[in-house]
């Protein structure tokens, strides 16, 4: 495929295919892509003054807010750990604010597909919406740095890069254009590479390979040999056991055993170097955001940062403990080969460079996103890399 006839493919096609900040959640201002809130309180009616032959009598409490919001969501129910993510976001607001502001929770279907939440929430269909912000690079190719790129951030990376490394402030004019805010409200850490009917340990095995594996990652892949396939969660188990597809992706063990997918294919290759420390968001439309008040925003945001550490520390609980069954039961683990690896690693750095200098939009983030990555590999290479490596050692 030629190059240009590739990244017009990729911006076209995507569709088809922490509590530590809990206790600011009253006081502390809203991050960059917030705009400053305002409450305009309502003045109190004045009363006349009483004259003796009137009784005085105090004046009725003003009423407290409430708010019901519905959410919908890019999940199905059934895929426990990421739906998780946005229930907990609703209990936490419901929790913060003493049962005053409610949000119920649509699952992927029942209002809109799950990838048209970004769509429904910018019409004002819902106030809110959960989803993964890489679903909507047909829009704008720069959204694909909220959520995860090729050989990118790790979970650690990507927190420290949005709230720390200037991500969240880059990335609030892109959702701008949609008339929506974005707060991180979710991770599912490490993910796993996918599974495979079949052992692929060399590039020339991935040749006209049917996969379920959207997006951007797809489209990596497509120059890889491999024919990527767009599916809904719900739909991956039976492609793949009936030989539709002879591989597919979710997410890591714990998700992809919910999934039945051990039960379609033996081979279950690492890592998920498409994504590999990928986030969740909450987009909430403008107008909706405003209409709160500033207690009930500052629930809302702090809620969405209680997810996103709390749905890391589950995934991190809950896959290795799945991994271990699914060993138990029989899957048979492979890494990715060197070679693979290096031709994925040339191919989407090359379009990194020729996307930055067509897209305005990705341009101006990648150049902030891959110093933030070059020192931050460095550091962790110091400070975690070494003990992973001792501690691959001694256990040898």
């Amino acid at each position: 495929m030629e190059r240009r006839e590739f990244l017009r493919g990729l911006a076209a096609g995507m569709f088809g295919g922490t509590a530590l900040y809990l206790g600011a959640c009253a006081t502390s201002a809203p991050p960059a892509n917030a705009p400053a809130p305002t409450d305009a309180p309502t003045e109190a009616a004045q009363a006349p003054a009483p004259t003796e032959a009137e009784p005085t009598t105090q004046a009725p409490a003003q009423a407290q807010e409430t708010v019901e919001w519905q959410m919908t969501v890019s999940w199905p129910s059934s895929s426990e750990a990421v739906f998780g993510m946005p229930q907990t976001v609703a209990d936490q607001v419901a929790l913060l604010s003493g049962g005053r502001f409610q949000i119920e929770i649509a699952q992927a279907g029942e209002i809109v597909g799950a990838l048209e939440v970004l769509d429904a929430v910018q019409e004002g269909t819902v106030p809110i919406g959960h989803t993964a912000s890489y679903y909507y690079i047909g829009k704008d190719m720069a959204l694909v740095f909220a959520t995860s790129l090729p050989f990118g951030f790790t979970p650690d990376q990507q927190n420290a890069w949005l709230y720390h490394g200037g991500g969240m402030k880059a990335l609030a004019p892109i959702y701008d254009q949609f008339n929506v805010l974005s707060f991180p409200a979710g991770n599912s850490g490490a993910q796993m590479g996918g599974w495979f009917k079949r052992e692929v340990p060399t590039l020339a095995d991935l040749q006209g390979l049917r996969m379920r594996i959207p997006g951007f990652a797809g489209q990596v892949m497509e120059q890889l040999g491999v024919v990527p396939q767009t599916l809904p969660a719900g739909e991956i188990f039976l492609a793949l056991d009936r030989g539709a597809l002879d591989a597919a992706e979710w997410v890591g063990p714990f998700d992809d055993e919910k999934l039945g997918l051990p039960e379609a294919a033996n081979f279950y290759y690492y890592p998920a170097w498409w994504e590999p420390g990928p986030s969740a968001d909450c987009i909430i439309n403008r107008t909706a955001w405003e209409s709160l008040s500033t207690e009930f925003q500052n629930i809302l945001q702090a809620a969405c940062a209680y997810s996103n550490l709390y749905s890391l520390a589950r995934y991190d609980a809950l896959n290795q403990a799945a991994l271990i069954r699914l060993i138990e039961g029989g899957v048979e683990l492979r890494p990715y080969s060197d070679e693979i690896m290096q031709e994925a690693y040339r191919i989407s750095f090359e379009l990194y460079d020729e996307l930055a200098a067509e897209n305005e939009h990705f341009g101006t983030i990648y150049e902030n996103w891959r110093t933030f990555r070059e020192q931050s590999n460095r550091w962790f290479q110091i400070g975690q890399g070494s003990m992973f490596k001792f501690f691959e050692q001694v256990s040898s």
